[in-house]
């Protein structure tokens, strides 16, 4: 009875604290975005995460209603492109794991500039142009069965993941699980950034292909399939994702690797096209204010905002994991892969090391 009592009052005490802590969005914008009326929110954050947000904005701003389109990172994409060409508007705010491509929308004119008066808590690292910031802080990271796979078999680093499947690829066969780069869009950009720091990449993808990885472009479906056992590992997965599944199955573990770690953010802009501007601003405030990062980190969303305490911040992850993160700044190298000429032949490329074509 004492337990339930003391977890009532934290709870007590963490809705007052969120309470007291509002977003600093001008009042102008919000008596404007009152006025609008709605939010059309198109995101690849799965609904299951954000609950708690969008009923905290809610309770902000009750005259606000919120529609949230969950949708994958290259549909998101396509949907925004179509219905601007169309002249049917779009979205009011996307936000999105594929950072490439919300950079793309912006360098391609679709995004419009808002000063958020939040951004100072956010790294030199995590906006451009007033356009596109960063909302998370999330390393990429190998997910695995702990049922299944004994601790001196699970890899720590890309090259001793490339070693292992290489040397027994009879045990590893249609046992690897990762992102399809060819359908999924935080999938080419998770692989191509690998290509890039993993000295060897040519190698790791030949052992890739000789395990048989087998390719998703849904993150809950490679979790249950290691959840089961199906797949013993998996490669390049939300650290956010893979923690809250976590929370909830001790058998599954995470590993961040030590040669380097990816870190990537959730990327939130505001179209040109957006019918609800003014509330579109209040809610990218929000999800940069401390009170919405701390809603995040309560998520397994970790947080970047610089006054965010807790384990599910980014520094405490750098704190405990040492500085062999590699954050990948908002800005236009994110698009280098885009070029069509570089994605095919990268593509080409990736489809010899798997044996596909």
């Amino acid at each position: 009875m004492r337990q339930i009592k003391a977890s009532l009052f934290l709870i007590v005490l963490a809705r007052a604290a969120l309470a007291g802590d509002r977003p600093a969005t001008a009042q102008e914008v919000i008596a404007a975005a009152e006025q609008e009326g709605k939010l059309v929110i198109y995101s690849t954050t799965d609904t299951i995460f954000v609950g708690p947000l969008l009923k905290d904005f809610n309770s902000l701003y009750p005259k606000i209603s919120v529609q949230y389109d969950d949708l994958n990172s290259t549909e998101l994409y396509n949907r925004v492109i179509a219905e601007v060409a169309a002249g049917n508007g779009s979205g009011d705010l996307l936000w999105s794991s594929a950072m490439d491509l919300q950079l793309k929308l912006a360098n391609d004119a679709y995004a419009q500039a808002y000063l958020s008066p939040e951004a100072t808590h956010l790294p030199s690292w995590a906006s451009w142009r007033n356009e596109v910031y960063a909302t998370t802080y999330e390393p990429i990271v190998f997910v695995y069965n702990k049922r299944l796979l004994k601790a001196e078999d699970v890899p720590h680093s890309h090259a001793c993941l490339a070693k292992s499947l290489s040397a027994d690829p009879a045990k590893w066969r249609g046992k690897v699980a990762s992102y399809d780069p060819e359908r999924s869009g935080i999938g080419f950009l998770l692989i191509t950034q690998d290509s890039r720091l993993d000295p060897d990449f040519a190698a790791t993808a030949r052992a890739y292909g000789a395990a048989g990885v087998k390719l998703y472009t849904s993150i809950g479906a490679m979790l249950e399939r290691i959840q089961s056992g199906e797949h013993l590992l998996g490669f390049n997965i939300f650290a956010s994702y893979a923690t809250a599944r976590q929370w909830k199955d001790p058998s599954i573990g995470i590993v961040y690797p030590k040669d380097y770690s990816l870190v990537m953010s959730r990327i939130a802009l505001i179209p040109r096209a957006a019918k609800h501007p003014n509330a579109a601003k209040a809610f990218l405030d929000y999800l940069l204010s401390r009170r919405g990062q701390e809603l995040l980190a309560r998520s397994a969303l970790f947080s970047l905002h610089d006054e965010v305490e807790g384990e599910m911040t980014a520094s405490a992850l750098m704190k405990k994991r040492g500085g062999n993160f590699k954050p990948l700044p908002v800005g236009p190298s994110l698009l280098v892969y885009l070029d069509q000429a570089k994605r095919l032949d990268f593509l080409r490329r990736w489809q010899r090391a798997l044996g596909t074509k």
